[in-house]
């Protein structure tokens, strides 16, 4: 595994998805491989929401979640380490947006905006999806000056989906914090 890091760390935030299997498992696992790197840590999760399916629609729903981390790995590190830990928990890309066992997608790293043709940043969807706004409102910082609650709050205002997300759990992370409630 590439772990080359830069000096400082980072906060970077990720959506996790899972609509295959044993779906509240496979979120717990991602989050516990994510944590268990040792160049990562996880800082905070959202709640877990149940959101229907988007794109392709012949599918089961999805539980969503969002968590922060805190890494010394440059994005496109960190989009490998998500990459290895999705192909580990059998992740399979035959459909696009199809079923998944997990599906990992890094959406912001602080202080960082990058178009290459394996990642852009911030995330070029996520402020159109409900059941990635939903969770990661969850964890963001307060209101204030900070860029990315800022997005969040002003896209939350006016997304289409609100009604195909409920609240499945508060929390599948045992060693994180609870949600910080924003």
């Amino acid at each position: 595994m590439n772990t080359h890091s830069t000096s400082e760390p980072s906060e970077a935030y990720i959506a996790l998805g899972a609509n295959l299997g044993n779906r509240e498992g496979s979120l717990r696992e991602a989050l516990h491989l994510l944590d268990g790197h040792e160049a990562i840590a996880v800082l905070r999760t959202s709640r877990v929401y149940e959101t229907e399916p988007v794109g392709y629609l012949d599918q089961p729903q999805f539980l969503n979640m969002a968590a922060a981390l805190r890494t010394s790995l440059e994005p496109e590190q960190l989009l490998h380490a998500m990459l290895e830990i999705e192909a580990r928990l059998g992740r399979v890309r035959d459909i696009r947006y199809g079923p998944r066992t997990v599906d990992l997608d890094l959406l912001w790293v602080e202080g960082q905006e990058l178009d290459t043709p394996d990642l852009t940043l911030p995330h070029p969807r996520m402020l159109e999806r409900a059941f990635v706004l939903f969770p990661l409102s969850d964890i963001l910082p307060g209101e204030g000056n900070d860029r990315l609650s800022s997005l969040v709050t002003s896209a939350l205002k006016d997304i289409e989906g609100k009604d195909g997300i409920r609240l499945w759990t508060a929390n599948v992370w045992d060693n994180g914090s609870e949600p910080s409630g924003n």
